[in-house]
């Protein structure tokens, strides 16, 4: 599948990132975000780069499109909002729920097959319902769960054990791994394991902008067109109600993103125009204001995410001031993305 020799993996080494955001209070820079971000143009080359983005890092479930181009490639059947779902960090809302247990069904598989961790539902509103009725953690309810699901639905399909999906050993996840370097082009750094239990593969960031841009410029016909398909037509399903990554997607046509913890974010445009986000200290806050502008400065049109390029900070019920992208990251500050 490969169509070019993979890179070197990534150096494992303390980052050096750069201050990629302000906080503002009272015309006050109040604090500084430091992080890391690349831009890629059409043509796949770097069109703009600030802190270390060589360095290994971990996408969390910024990889997650990436997993689910491997099972799909594998036999993995779904499209639409359950294969969406497949590649989800969901909020934990019924329809979340609804769908993992359709693929549960699908797979002739239970909630005691997944071997995610138990866990409240990831969305605020959802979670504090949640608790009110009295009910436990569940690996259901884990945010990881479609993921889970859609991987105990490939080993069916392809007749490998259900038992030790997550081991690294495991043929789903020897081929997932197969994906991650074919498609971020290099060869991973280090595997761990994710907040979920799954396995955990370390690329660059400028890989997974790669990848991305892999993804949302696939042919038709491919695994990769499918999961960019169902991404972008069914953004709820792989985050939920009023996340910004889905209002990210809805307002810019034909956006394919994914987030992940510890604040990074990966987005690319049809054509191939891709970035890719790590904020240093995993602040969530800055994540979105910083993607923004890397959209920006990729060519995305600034008035579609002009809602995005700040969150606000108040005092006292009042606005007070804002994190926003450091003067570095204004679209002018590159040149045009090719």
């Amino acid at each position: 599948m490969r169509s070019a020799p993979l890179a070197d993996a990534p150096g494992i080494r303390e980052p050096l990132h750069a201050p990629v955001a302000h906080v503002t209070r009272g015309g006050v820079i109040e604090g500084v975000h430091y992080g890391s971000l690349v831009v890629l143009g059409r043509d796949g080359e770097v069109r703009f780069a600030l802190g270390d983005t060589e360095a290994a890092c971990y996408p969390r479930s910024a990889l997650k499109p990436v997993q689910a181009a491997a099972m799909v490639r594998a036999g993995l059947p779904l499209d639409g909002a359950l294969l969406s779902l497949a590649m989800g960090s969901h909020s934990g809302e019924e329809r979340h729920l609804a769908g993992v247990r359709r693929i549960l069904a699908l797979a002739g598989a239970t909630e005691g097959d997944l071997r995610n961790v138990p866990d409240l539902p990831y969305d605020p509103a959802v979670r504090d319902t949640w608790t009110r009725q009295g009910r436990p953690p569940s690996r259901l309810a884990q945010n990881c769960s479609g993921k889970h699901a859609a991987m105990l639905y490939t080993c069916v399909l392809a007749g490998w054990p259900l038992e030790t999906y997550l081991d690294p050993a495991h043929p789903l996840q020897r081929t997932i791994a197969e994906a991650v370097e074919e498609l971020t082009g290099q060869r991973t750094a280090n595997v761990t394991v994710d907040g979920c239990g799954a396995p955990l593969f370390s690329v660059s960031l400028h890989g997974l902008a790669r990848a991305a841009a892999r993804i949302a410029t696939a042919a038709p016909g491919t695994a990769e067109h499918r999961v960019a398909d169902a991404l972008r037509s069914h953004p709820e399903m792989a985050s939920g109600a009023g996340r910004d990554v889905a209002d990210l997607m809805r307002a810019v046509p034909g956006l394919l993103a994914k987030d992940g913890f510890e604040g990074v974010q990966v987005a690319a445009l049809p054509d191939g125009r891709a970035v890719a986000v790590k904020i240093a200290d995993g602040a969530n806050r800055a994540r979105i204001p910083v993607t923004a502008a890397a959209l920006a400065m990729a060519g995305a049109d600034p008035r579609l995410l002009a809602r995005f390029t700040e969150q606000p900070v108040t005092g006292g019920g009042r606005l007070l001031g804002a994190i926003r992208p450091v003067p570095a990251l204004a679209p002018t500050a590159a040149p045009a993305p090719a």
